[in-house]
């Protein structure tokens, strides 16, 4: 099988905080900053957006509406919290609107943090088990490469992509890493990704499947 190369990064270089503001007791969050071209907030690289709260927002739900890196919509809502941080599950490339589920009890900011993810790899379930992986690193940065058994797509057992429960390598040196590893899967997952954890440079990861008939 051909091998799948992913690449995450960088997010520092266009941090996004502070791209919205919303005053009690409005209903929707228009977007406006240095980084909003008409009416989009263009956040450089794909990455969580954070809604931070100063009162009790549990009561609330957050709809974050804009698209990915391929361009395609995403929209996904965010329960609100309690004069704390929350953000998405979901990797932003842009976003278009933020918009609340009923009145505010006090001022809530839209922004961004340094965490993002890369494309997911989609592995064949009929290749033979065993994947290796490169992580090749450009520059500063701390990642984590990550594996799911769920999948959105599946005919009898679809799960929400918001909602897929993503777990760490269980190789410590693919979590928190910092510079060029290699590691492997010797059970093929349904998805991988890898998890930027911060940084301004690179992550560069290649799967490599294992296959029954050479290539």
């Amino acid at each position: 099988m051909r091998p799948i190369t992913v690449t995450a990064g960088p997010l520092a270089a266009a941090d996004a905080d502070g791209i919205a503001q919303a005053q009690n007791p409005a209903s929707t969050f228009t977007l406006n900053g240095a980084l909003v071209s008409a009416g989009v907030a263009l956040l450089g690289a794909p990455r969580r957006v954070l809604i931070t709260t100063t009162a009790n927002e549990t009561g609330v739900t957050f709809t974050v509406t804009g698209t990915n890196r391929a361009g395609d919509v995403l929209s996904e809502d965010v329960a609100g919290v309690n004069n704390t941080t929350t953000f998405t599950a979901l990797d932003f490339f842009t976003v278009t609107s933020v918009v609340n589920s009923a009145a505010l009890a006090g001022n809530v900011t839209i922004g961004t943090n340094g965490v993002g993810g890369s494309p997911w790899v989609r592995f064949d379930d009929y290749a033979p088990n065993g994947v290796a992986i490169q992580c090749t690193v450009s520059g500063t940065v701390n990642y984590t490469v990550q594996q799911t058994l769920d999948d959105p797509n599946s005919p009898a057992d679809a799960v929400a992509p918001s909602a897929v429960t993503w777990v760490s390598s269980s190789d410590t040196n693919v979590v928190g890493a910092t510079a060029t590893q290699q590691t492997n899967y010797n059970f093929t997952p349904v998805f991988a990704r890898v998890l930027l954890n911060s940084g301004t440079g690179t992550v560069t990861a290649t799967f490599l499947q294992a296959s029954a008939v050479p290539k």
